[in-house]
């Protein structure tokens, strides 16, 4: 048995064109390629390497005219190793068994090479940790437990006015839980210190989702004053106030749950805990809200036709375009750069785990939590978006823009706190979060 051979087959510059047929000059057969100088099949090329290597003498018998083809090549060797000469296949191309295996080490050692090349581009190819993937998955829990895309809480909020200097609630109002019941019961007489208490409740309650009676909130209410005039309302140019009030507060809410899922958020202090909560809510109020902006229009389709939001909805709540322009621009933005949820979700937790809030105290301990956020976040871009080498430098540039729109907040929230009666359609979470701003 003769020993195992390397092909010395070549292609010619036009066999890079795999549209053009390749045919075996010898038999007809398909060809694999040039081997000794012309284009063959495997079979004629064996063929001719064995005719020369023996020195073999062949006679035809017939008249050494015989047409060769894929089904009679065996028939007649002398006119097919003819045949082979006649189309160039030259037995100076056939090497010798030391050449042979010389081509076959080098063939092995290119494969160990390009095996060892490939061994350490996976061992550089990013990949997460157990402990980052742990992160991205309680994230997204967070994010899926704090916000229902179906907004069916919507249609429990005010769309009325105050009325005798005391906040009217709808009887389907969005703040059902034990805390909010003390935030409103309190909403006539309580101070900031008590305030910040109660925030702090609701940061350290277990479940935002406890119900308290309804009926009872509303005999108090119904005991200081009488039911509101809706005909009060109707003129006034801030008639979507109540309703935007109570959205921003159910979002301060989520917001707070989302919270006290991020690893390492509940380990703070308490008072880090407010100062960031308050510093940051509305920016991660505006990250959030993403998700229900629509492109097309240029709104927050947030379910039924009843709330889908447009910039003149919001100017009714007393925000003015110098807010509303940029904040479209930043959503438009954000939308465009096509985030996966576990992208979304750690930009907001960095967002709100920022070590240069005012009042924050432990900036280092902060700032690790932080950290370790952003590197998650560049591994998991690096693992699934690996064209995508600017995506975290445009997320981080988003933050800053959050920052301007935050500022812009401020200054439009303080001009609405400072009249008696738009104030007190807002909320006691609103006015608590945002109050330290007017302060």
């Amino acid at each position: 048995m003769e020993p195992t051979v390397v092909s010395t087959s070549t292609l010619a510059p036009d066999e890079f064109d795999r549209n053009v047929p390749r045919i075996c000059g010898v038999c007809g057969d398909k060809a694999t390629g040039f081997h000794f100088n012309a284009m063959t099949c495997e079979g004629c090329k064996g063929f001719f390497r064995r005719s020369m290597k023996r020195k073999a003498t062949f006679t035809c018998p017939f008249n050494g005219s015989c047409t060769i083809t894929k089904d009679n090549r065996r028939h007649c060797q002398a006119c097919r190793l003819k045949r082979c000469v006649d189309i160039g296949m030259m037995k100076e191309f056939i090497l010798t068994d030391e050449e042979v295996q010389r081509k076959k080490d080098l063939i092995q050692r290119r494969k160990e090479e390009e095996a060892q090349r490939e061994a350490e581009r996976e061992a550089r190819r990013p990949r997460l940790t157990d402990e980052q993937s742990q992160v991205i998955a309680t994230l997204v829990e967070a994010h899926h437990k704090t916000y229902d895309d179906s907004y069916s809480d919507f249609c429990r909020f005010r769309s009325v006015y105050v009325h005798g200097g005391i906040v009217w609630l709808c009887c389907a109002l969005c703040m059902n839980t034990f805390s909010s019941f003390l935030f409103y019961s309190l909403l006539s007489f309580s101070s900031p210190g008590l305030l910040s208490a109660l925030l702090f409740i609701l940061l350290t309650t277990e479940s935002v989702d406890t119900k308290m009676n309804l009926n009872n909130l509303l005999m108090m209410y119904q005991e200081q004053g009488s039911s509101p005039d809706s005909s009060e309302e109707e003129g006034s140019s801030f008639s979507m106030l109540p309703h935007l009030a109570d959205l921003v507060s159910y979002s301060i809410q989520k917001v707070i749950g989302f919270a006290k899922m991020i690893p390492g958020f509940r380990c703070l202090t308490a008072e880090d805990q407010i100062a960031l909560l308050k510093s940051s809510a509305i920016e991660v109020i505006m990250l959030r809200s993403n998700q229900s902006f629509n492109l097309e229009d240029m709104s927050w389709s947030c379910g039924a036709p009843d709330f889908k939001y447009q910039i003149s909805d919001v100017t009714k709540a007393g925000h003015t375009l110098e807010l509303l322009e940029p904040l479209v621009k930043f959503q438009v933005g954000l939308k465009k750069l096509s985030l996966h949820e576990e992208e979304h979700v750690l930009l907001m937790a960095i967002c709100l785990l920022s070590p240069d809030r005012p009042g924050v105290q432990d900036h280092a301990r902060i700032e690790a939590l932080q950290d370790r956020l952003s590197e998650t976040l560049q591994a998991y871009i690096q693992l699934h978006h690996p064209g995508g080498r600017l995506l975290y430098a445009k997320m981080i540039q988003k933050l800053a823009d959050l920052r301007s729109l935050n500022e812009e907040h401020s200054k439009q929230y303080r001009s609405l706190s400072f009249q008696p009666e738009h104030s007190m359609q807002l909320t006691p979470l609103v006015l608590e979060v945002f109050g330290s701003e007017v302060s």
